[in-house]
């Protein structure tokens, strides 16, 4: 088996794992508020993760796959080694029901197994370009901002819709519960745009530097096959994750995963069109949290949950880039 062989196999199976931990979220809080049966919710998010980078274009899968800019010989083995970090790292959050940032992982893994095989010069720092990320700060700075503007947009939306129903009577219960089955369709589309896409872009950059394109551009056979391996891992369920999320933080009720749905497809969706990749999970629990803020219940969140999931995304970063270093080393002491 070549080694790129090896490097598009970790490329779906971070694929996967990324389906375990963040189109688990798309469903939380669907399921959490009963809008919705666990095999229903499974269904609805399975298909349009399955439509959501078909349709979208690919400003995502350019943004991450530019990130590594090393040399072609030894550029497989640096993206192999990033994404088998990655999806260590991704299994073990998992099983802990924790939910992290695999987009955190995949940056991790990859600066450091670039880092260790040719020096800081071999990864691309970037910035912004215009509206549009590049290299490493700009993914970062997009996974940054990405939190803070879906707990402002979900504090917003509660406010609205509590506004909105203030003499609301039962009669609103069922077009409240259609609408968390909407509003999560589309947070479900906006995952598969986004994070599928990661995978994709990996792939554009192993194809590449293995001579296969000459362009940082991915056929339709990777498109395809990241958006099954991202179903495949939503169809198996994280369904630790899914109780972090949708009663761990705050115990939200039909409305509340309304406000919560509604805010977090329109931050993913609106970043997966500029090219920014972010977190499913940070999204999604930070509007959780604003959701809590918004009804004015903030003794109600579960700070040391809240505290519990911060300090994985903080240490995600350095502990995957040891991980991705020290994978590349083995790498480099085998051969």
């Amino acid at each position: 088996m070549t080694g790129l062989t090896v490097a598009v196999l970790l490329a779906f199976a971070f694929a996967v794992t990324n389906g375990l931990h963040d189109a688990s979220n798309a469903i939380a809080t669907l399921v959490a508020t009963r809008a919705a049966s666990p095999r229903r919710a499974i269904v609805m998010a399975s298909i349009c993760n399955m439509i959501g980078p078909l349709l979208v274009g690919a400003a995502v899968a350019d943004t991450i796959g530019g990130i590594v800019t090393i040399g072609t010989s030894a550029a497989v083995a640096v993206i192999g080694s990033g994404l088998a970090a990655a999806v260590a790292w991704n299994l073990f959050t998992w099983r802990l029901g924790l939910p992290s940032s695999s987009g955190h992982a995949l940056v991790g893994g990859l600066v450091g197994a670039a880092v260790v095989e040719a020096g800081v010069h071999a990864v691309d720092w970037g910035g912004f370009d215009g509206w549009h990320p590049v290299g490493v700060v700009g993914t970062l700075a997009a996974l940054a901002i990405s939190p803070v503007l879906g707990g402002a947009a979900a504090w917003l939306v509660i406010r609205g819709i509590r506004r909105l129903l203030r003499r609301g009577t039962t009669r609103w219960h069922a077009p409240v519960h259609s609408g968390e089955w909407a509003m999560s369709a589309a947070l479900a589309f906006s995952h598969g745009a986004n994070d599928a896409q990661k995978s994709i872009g990996v792939i554009a950059a192993l194809l590449l530097a293995d001579g296969r394109t000459d362009a940082l551009t991915s056929p339709l056979w990777a498109t395809l096959a990241c958006s099954v391996a991202l179903t495949a891992g939503t169809a198996l369920g994280g369904w630790s994750i899914i109780r972090t999320v949708g009663r761990g933080i705050y115990r939200i009720q039909p409305v509340d995963g309304l406000a919560s749905q509604t805010s977090s497809a329109g931050v993913i969706l609106g970043a997966s069109l500029v090219g920014a990749p972010v977190s499913t999970t940070q999204v999604v629990a930070s509007s959780v949290v604003g959701v809590g803020a918004g009804r004015r219940r903030w003794h109600h969140v579960r700070w040391a949950t809240v505290r519990q999931m911060g300090l994985a995304w903080v240490i995600t970063i350095p502990v995957t880039a040891a991980l991705g270093g020290c994978a590349i080393g083995l790498v480099s002491w085998v051969s």
